[in-house]
């Protein structure tokens, strides 16, 4: 067999491993995709423009953040900062992915960064080898089932009317489940997993505004402690 054959088999693995790796997140997202599409509908937005929302932003978060800031009529400095809060976490993303793409081109780093999401750090996270065509092929795979899922919201918006009454929503806890439970493997994470958890469901019955936030950095503090005691 040729030896030129080998690097073709390698990256169709690579491609197909990607694909797979990330599809069970693709499903997961549809709802939050549909919610996504509708509720850009409803804010106001043409058709054309709440797509480019899904196609452009690329950011499932950070659009149902914005639409629901646009709904309240908040400024567009307000939109752009909590934005760039939400959305903070995409720079450690970018800095633990950095060693595995610094050498390529700037039109594939440029690609890979607008492709990245918390699931495609997911699907790359533990891979003990990461390649182009892998990193490729997730993150163009999550980012035609957004679209797609985005695109059957704008249409449904039109027929069904309050899809949000379908609880749409929950599906972003249902990814984020999806994403966080193949990371408890150790004690320290069980720890950080449950206090967070259970500080959120406290802090949203209490109706603290910021318990979420203070939810997720008690849990990273009570997992390092843990990890210190044991």
């Amino acid at each position: 067999m040729p030896s030129s054959t080998f690097p073709t088999l390698t990256t169709a693995a690579e491609i197909r491993a990607g694909i797979f790796k990330v599809f069970p997140l693709c499903i997961a997202v549809i709802p939050w995709g549909i919610l996504a599409g509708s509720m850009a509908i409803h804010a106001g937005l043409p058709p054309v423009q709440a797509m480019l929302m899904s196609v452009v932003i690329f950011a499932g978060a950070a659009q149902l953040l914005s639409l629901s800031l646009l709904g309240v009529g908040a400024s567009a400095l307000t939109i752009v900062i909590s934005v760039f809060f939400m959305t903070a976490q995409h720079y450690l993303y970018a800095l633990t992915l950095r060693p595995h793409v610094e050498q390529k081109q700037s039109k594939i780093r440029l690609l890979i960064g607008f492709l990245l999401t918390d699931e495609l750090f997911a699907a790359c996270a533990g891979r003990q080898r990461l390649s182009t065509p892998f990193m490729l092929a997730a993150g163009l795979m999550f980012y035609l089932a957004w679209n797609l899922s985005s695109l059957a919201g704008v249409v449904l918006a039109a027929s069904v009317p309050n899809l949000a009454a379908y609880h749409l929503d929950f599906s972003i806890v249902a990814t984020f489940i999806a994403i966080v439970v193949p990371f408890v493997r150790s004690s320290p994470a069980l720890v950080g997993v449950a206090v967070s958890v259970l500080l959120a469901v406290i802090f949203h019955a209490l109706h603290w505004q910021s318990g979420t936030v203070i939810a997720g950095v008690s849990g990273m503090l009570a997992a390092s402690l843990w990890e210190s005691c044991i």
